[in-house]
């Protein structure tokens, strides 16, 4: 579960008028930081931002899923059900499945936040674009 203070950092910027994407990016930040500080790891920079993007949609920020052919069908699927969840009022999260997740993100590497490899991260995506 994201912290209460995340939350409303991104509910102010909502109320500001920003973007969603803008919004969901206070939760990326914060599962950055939660790698850097050990909490867990990830497999690249790129499954943490997944996790911050899904955070955010499951707490509410409405931030549409990708459109079709952007991304892989599972994970299309993955954000559309995070969307529907946040949009409902229910934010309970079974205790059981959430402490495996964690478990198994523990056993991955730290370093996929280090500012080198987001900084690979960013010029790989913009020389995408």
């Amino acid at each position: 579960m994201p912290e209460k203070e995340i939350v409303e950092r991104a509910q102010e910027d909502l109320r500001e008028g920003k973007s969603p994407s803008t919004a969901a990016g206070e939760f990326v930040h914060e599962e950055i930081e939660h790698v850097r500080e050990g909490k867990h790891g990830a497999r690249s920079p790129q499954q943490a931002i997944a996790i911050g993007l899904s955070k955010a949609r499951r707490a509410g920020i409405p931030l549409a899923p990708p459109s079709p052919g952007k991304t892989k069908k599972s994970t299309q699927r993955s954000a559309e059900r995070d969307y529907r969840k946040g949009q409902s009022g229910v934010k309970k999260t079974s205790a059981k499945r959430s402490r495996s997740s964690v478990e198994a993100l523990k056993k991955e590497p730290h370093s996929t936040a280090s500012h080198k490899a987001l900084s690979a991260h960013a010029k790989k995506a913009a020389k995408s674009r």
